[in-house]
């Protein structure tokens, strides 16, 4: 596992923030496509061939999603939540395991939690 320090994890988040952006663009997609396709909001016919093309559409986006997912990750962060664009960082504090939190919209990380904590219990660096 990865450990970060606050100015290494602040030099990756220009890497990372495109990508978050690009997961967020990909989510919206696939939510607008789900509702589009709800049998419910219809009226007709389905067509099968448009079904078939409809599920071939969202097996691909969720795929892209998760590859975005990866990518972010393969830096050695972790993805804590979609909604807020939360990352944490693998750290060391005091000697023990700690995450270093950024939240989306944030210019830089400033807060840290412990491993078995969550964004409600970031403290300041």
């Amino acid at each position: 596992m990865k450990l970060f320090s606050a100015e290494k994890a602040n030099a990756l988040i220009p890497v990372l923030e495109p990508l978050l952006e690009e997961l967020w663009e990909k989510r919206r997609d696939l939510a607008i496509r789900l509702l589009e396709s709800d049998p419910a909001l219809r009226t007709g016919r389905s067509d099968p061939a448009r079904e078939r093309r409809r599920s071939r559409t969202f097996t691909e986006l969720k795929a892209e999603i998760v590859r975005l997912i990866n990518r972010i990750e393969a830096h050695g962060c972790v993805v804590k939540d979609l909604d807020l664009g939360l990352l944490d960082f693998p750290s060391m504090r005091e000697g023990r395991p700690v995450y270093l939190c950024w939240k989306a919209g944030e210019v830089e990380l400033t807060h840290w939690h412990g491993t078995d904590e969550s964004f409600a219990d970031r403290k300041a660096l």
